[in-house]
């Protein structure tokens, strides 16, 4: 069965304004746009020989999360090529430091622009067997900014309404692509220039007939709305924000639709026409979760050189920053690149990029678990994903534990895949998307 904009609308005031069938992942952060999933009983155990039902190879590199639209899979990815930029020449190796993100000459963890065309491109595979059904090449560029040693050039992820594709390649385009491949509308909104060149990461989301596109850099940073059948520009608001990779929440409060942004400040514009509702400030650098809703809140937070978490009235109007539209706040440990999770009432969420893993009651703020060391995870990248009663947070080194919903932190199975894993899981029904360095994995019963 599938939930419309329109019976969403009615059933509650508050809801995050998104088209989705309950068998389809069309958003980065799935149906309820927080890593939770309502209905689904999807494997607690695997490993490279239990429990996938299939992989494939995935060319080029990215990180961007895989969404479902009924039976297909869709992938972004860059694919470096042998074609060398006219003239220019190869730079010279890294070394070590900078492989390890020591800057030197490349600075700020950085790297020397590419001299290289890459192929960006959108792959659809076949829910069930992993065949591949289409590739398209949208473009052929040489980027102008390499990116963070562990970002990717197709970072961003797609999104769906289930009649079209739209894939975010930031300063290599906007894509429109129907469900067969073919491209249908572009945009070149020009080029990012990114703090110490990091490269890019937010995703494009979709609200109804819009979509809605984040654009903060070190230049001029704005937010912009398009008709998502046509990619006719309808609004285009600027933005007092340098370089931010947090994915834009959009939702139905009271009779209005609200795009609620993080960064520096959180910001709330109106869907019609791009007017800014509130604003509050107190998060910390370098934003990139995206916000989540509960009832009449959204909770933002942040986590690079300080730690703040807030939940902020969708009442608000004008400047709230420090006022009784806060509901709470927490500055003792908030996540860095991954977004939270909303399951049931509790928040789960990492501190940092660490394995130090932190359980709020949502609504009210209270500290249910702090910062407890979850045992078999290194660094985190991915967001995580909740679901029957089970919380899943996966590590850069593609081990993904499970534990059960609760004050205990319980943990049920450590899953090891053997290949860096940043993208986030995707559930739908029994079965896990897993989007590694070199492969797609589908994770389910056999």
């Amino acid at each position: 069965m599938k939930r419309t904009i329109s019976f969403a609308l009615a059933l509650s005031v508050y809801a995050p304004l998104c088209c989705f069938a309950e068998d389809s992942w069309t958003h980065w952060r799935g149906p309820n746009e927080n890593g939770s999933v309502a209905v689904g009983k999807p494997p607690v155990e695997w490993s490279l020989d239990k429990n996938i039902r299939w992989k494939v190879d995935l060319p080029g590199k990215g990180s961007s999360t895989p969404i479902i639209v009924g039976n297909q899979v869709i992938i972004l990815t860059a694919v470096e090529t042998s074609k060398q930029k006219e003239g220019t020449a190869a730079p010279p190796p890294e070394s070590p430091a900078e492989q390890r993100g020591g800057g030197g000459r490349r600075g700020g963890g950085g790297r020397a622009a590419p001299t290289k065309y890459y192929q960006f491109m959108v792959l659809s595979f076949d829910r069930e067997t992993g065949a591949k059904q289409w590739e398209t090449m949208v473009t052929e560029q040489v980027p102008h900014e390499a990116g963070h040693q562990t970002n990717t050039l197709a970072s961003a992820s797609p999104t769906s309404d289930g009649k079209h594709i739209y894939a975010d390649f930031g300063s290599r385009g906007i894509y429109c692509l129907d469900m067969q491949g073919n491209v249908k509308w572009q945009k070149d909104l020009g080029k990012m220039r990114t703090v110490a060149s990091f490269g890019e990461g937010s995703s494009a989301t979709l609200a109804g007939d819009r979509l809605i596109v984040p654009w903060d850099h070190e230049g001029e940073s704005f937010i912009a709305a398009f008709q998502a059948e046509t990619g006719e520009l309808i609004w285009k608001t600027p933005r007092d924000e340098k370089t931010c990779w947090a994915t834009p929440l959009v939702v139905r409060h009271k009779g209005r639709t609200q795009v609620v942004t993080n960064g520096r400040k959180v910001r709330s514009y109106d869907l019609s026409d791009g007017k800014l509702i509130w604003e509050c400030g107190g998060q910390v650098s370098n934003p990139i979760p995206s916000p989540i809703l509960l009832g009449d809140q959204v909770i933002c937070m942040t986590g690079y050189q300080g730690n703040a978490i807030q939940s902020i009235s969708l009442d608000s109007e004008g400047d709230v920053s420090g006022t009784s539209k806060i509901a709470w706040s927490n500055n003792e440990a908030a996540p860095y690149v991954p977004s939270a999770t909303l399951y049931q009432g509790h928040l789960y969420l990492n501190k940092g990029n660490n394995n130090l893993i932190s359980c709020l009651d949502a609504k009210t703020g209270q500290v249910i678990v702090s910062q407890k060391r979850l045992q078999g995870l290194g660094t985190i990248y991915a967001s995580p994903v909740a679901v029957n009663g089970h919380v899943y947070f996966t590590g850069r080194d593609g081990t993904t534990v499970v534990f059960k919903h609760g004050s205990d932190l319980e943990v049920v199975s450590t899953n090891p895949l053997g290949e860096t894993i940043d993208a986030s899981l995707a559930i739908v029904g029994d079965r896990i998307f897993a989007r590694g360095e070199s492969h797609l994995f589908c994770i389910g019963s056999k």
